[in-house]
């Protein structure tokens, strides 16, 4: 197997991206399974098969740094290629058409985002024995009709892993992920300030101007006793921040996917409130693992009433339709069908 992440960002189970975290999961699956599994990813990802870095450009991360860096990501996938049989290669950035590799490789192209954000050629893909997939039905219903396009399949995490850490709650809030105005973080502050909560926001601003520039305007200045900003943290720490959390905030502007960190929350039986956008209804119970709601105001009310939830009916949720055992082996099985010889080039 060959992966291939994003170029513009690093590849480990403590990555802010959900893709990342998802790509990191199926590696270490497929070498659990007995299997070579080579990763073309920027230098310093964490894998648990072979990595084939790529270096990253310089920052800020800009439209040439863009372009330099799928050029890396092209040189590399044809030279694994070069040196070795590759069954299947499965592609996970969001710009993947600018390095799909040439025909005689069955290629899995995941949507880890909204199907609005990529261009229309990644949808309909011309190589022969391109396939594409998604990461929940609502995302799947909102891609154009396409013969490349098989069925979605679930984003999973570590349940148990999650659900293994127990922490007396502390009362705060808790905003976990990407620092970028789509993911609303001055929304949650608005949220946790009207609902008289402590807020902490985790997570990692990825080093665009545009991201940047949202920090350094619409979060540093909001911050002080009530409201911190502790910046990216580890699988650990992520877990005792879920733990202890009275409820994860989950303001997304754009149609969410799948959310990790929500289905983390769950497991972790922490409520999450979140606004009623793309698969959250997938994810969020409304008024039993967390509330679905459509507006800050509704969001803080929320926030309050999260306390009356019970955490061991969000980890039951989340054991029974969040576990990564399922997601990896249904991939596991999609590889299979894709490489197999006598597919002559038919739908998997």
């Amino acid at each position: 197997m060959l992966s291939v992440g994003y170029p513009l960002a690093r590849v480990s189970t403590a990555s802010a991206g959900g893709a990342e975290q998802i790509l990191a999961c199926l590696d270490r699956a497929i070498v659990a399974a007995g299997h070579r599994s080579i990763v073309v990813a920027p230098e310093g990802s964490l894998i648990s098969g072979e990595l084939h870095p790529i270096e990253p450009p310089r920052e800020p991360f800009d439209d040439a740094a863009k372009a330099l860096a799928q050029r890396r990501t092209r040189v590399a996938i044809d030279t694994v290629r070069a040196f070795g049989r590759i069954d299947v290669i499965h592609l996970h950035g969001i710009d993947f058409p600018a390095y799909l590799p040439g025909a005689g490789v069955p290629v899995l192209a995941t949507l880890h985002l909204p199907p609005a954000w990529y261009p229309p050629d990644a949808l309909a893909p011309m190589r022969p024995d391109t396939w594409l997939n998604c990461v929940s039905d609502s995302q799947h219903q909102t891609c154009p009709p396409s013969g490349a396009m098989l069925p979605p399949i679930p984003n999973g995490i570590a349940v148990e892993a999650f659900a293994a850490t127990r922490h007396r709650k502390r009362g705060f809030a808790l905003f976990l992920g990407r620092i970028c105005p789509e993911k609303g973080v001055h929304l949650a502050i608005e949220a946790a300030r009207r609902a008289g909560l402590r807020l902490v926001i985790a997570g990692e601003t990825y080093p665009y101007a545009e991201h940047q520039f949202y920090v350094e305007r619409e979060i540093r200045p909001q911050l002080g006793p009530s409201c911190r900003f502790i910046g990216p943290v580890g699988f650990m720490r992520k877990r005792r921040l879920l733990a202890a959390a009275q409820c994860l905030l989950v303001p997304s502007s754009a149609a969410e996917t799948s959310s990790l960190v929500a289905r983390e929350a769950a497991a972790s039986g922490t409520p999450v409130i979140a606004f009623r956008v793309g698969a959250m209804a997938e994810t969020v119970r409304d008024g039993q693992t967390g509330f679905l709601v459509e507006d800050v105001a509704a969001m803080a009310a929320a926030a309050r009433q999260a306390v009356s939830l019970d955490p061991d009916a969000c980890r039951a949720v989340a054991r029974a339709h969040f576990s990564d055992i399922a997601m990896t082996a249904n991939y596991l099985d999609l590889y299979a069908r894709l490489a197999d010889p006598d597919r002559a080039g038919r739908r998997p």
